[in-house]
């Protein structure tokens, strides 16, 4: 193997791949090493995007746990172990330390709110070792395994959670994550709290108030996701004009901050469509959903037909409900598909003629929260017609 120095792809298994590549980082800043932090920059480059799943999962393969070539991304075979998950959160976030650049961020949260939480049952008592985009019904979470790793390393991160979510630097702070709760934090020689109010991530508003003991001086920095589009401030019930502000993907917010002001952020959340790079073969011809910061998927048990017979035409428009009773209370995403009919088909493989479509109603829910109600399959990315 190459120096890493040298490196210009990312290669091998893929969680230690991620934790060296997190120590490579953590030297480069100590020592402002610019030769590895520019190797640093190639091989996040070529992971997030060649090699990494819309999920925020990378490693496809089974066979060395890891990583194989340049948009090999096949679904239903997808190793996307979420122990790489998590070191892919623990590369980002150093990466976003050395550089307050929000597509260090972005990868941070695509991973945690989607590859790594999809690795832990609701009720915490089973764990996914790999984490397919689809599935025929056999792949289900277990209660332990016999090299458990990713149990015990999903417990690591949600118990440390609290420090992904913001930075001190350049005479201000940085908000990454937007997660109730609050936090203390001694900013140009004044302590300061911020105390965070959100319903994220199934909706887009978020109110900061800030308790501080005497009026100071910095910049609050709040990340304006790379899905967001429209996004909108309000200091003290006044709106503020984001034009101009933004840098690396961070909203700066400059003034003497006083006791009780309040930051209120507005991130709307239309439901997206999103497609593959042309080289990523698995996925041609194909769309996945995505509200915010989540991916969704179609399971059977939500659905009239087998979720593999299911086709989204192009201008389908989904509708968003908050459905409090399920899975824990989740956003559900519900519009038209058609389905592939089955009828006719006794006593044959093939046929000349092609299936009828029939019109169904199809209802998706994160990808986060699959496999926790009735076995069945499962898919992230659909056919599209028009």
């Amino acid at each position: 193997p190459l120096p890493v120095r040298e490196q210009i792809e990312v290669v091998g298994h893929a969680v230690r791949a991620m934790y060296l590549y997190s120590a490579m980082a953590d030297l480069a800043g100590e020592t402002s090493d610019a030769e590895l932090l520019a190797a640093c920059e190639r091989l996040w480059e070529n992971v997030t995007l060649r090699r990494m799943y819309l999920t925020g999962g990378i490693g496809p393969t089974r066979a060395n746990e890891g990583f194989t070539f340049d948009y090999d991304l096949p679904n239903e075979t997808a190793y996307a172990e979420t122990c790489a998950a998590i070191g892919l959160v623990f590369w980002a976030h150093r990466m976003l330390q050395l550089d307050c650049d929000s597509r260090y961020a972005d990868v941070m949260e695509r991973a945690l709110y989607n590859g790594v939480i999809s690795g832990v049952s609701l009720d915490g008592e089973r764990f996914f070792y790999e984490n397919p985009l689809a599935s025929l019904g056999n792949h289900h979470r277990q209660p332990w395994f016999g090299c458990a790793c990713c149990p015990p390393n999903i417990a690591r991160l949600l118990a440390s959670l609290g420090q992904y979510v913001y930075s001190e630097g350049e005479g201000g702070v940085a908000v990454h994550l937007y997660i109730a709760g609050s936090a203390r934090l001694r900013l140009n020689g004044a302590l300061v709290t911020l105390r965070q109010e959100t319903e994220y991530p199934w909706d887009g508003r978020v109110t900061l108030g800030l308790e501080v003991e005497e009026p100071a001086r910095f910049t609050l920095r709040l990340r304006i996701p790379g899905w967001c589009r429209g996004a909108a401030a309000r200091v003290n019930g006044e709106p503020v004009d984001l034009s101009g502000r933004v840098v690396k993907g961070y909203a700066c917010l400059e003034r003497e901050w006083r006791n009780g002001d309040r930051v209120e952020l507005e991130l709307p959340m239309p439901v997206e469509r999103v497609y593959a790079h042309p080289e990523a073969r698995q996925d041609i011809g194909r769309v996945a959903l995505q509200r915010g910061p989540l991916v969704y998927c179609l399971e059977d048990v939500d659905n009239p037909v087998p979720v593999q017979r299911v086709i989204l035409p192009a201008d389908a428009e989904f509708s968003v409900r908050f459905e409090e009773g399920m899975l824990d209370g989740v956003v559900m995403l519900t519009g038209p598909a058609v389905a592939v009919s089955d009828e006719g088909w006794e006593g044959a493989l093939y046929r000349a003629q092609c299936p009828a479509r029939v019109p169904i109603t199809v209802c998706a829910v994160p990808y986060c929260v699959w496999d926790n109600r009735a076995p069945g399959r499962m898919a992230v990315w659909l056919p599209e017609c028009a």
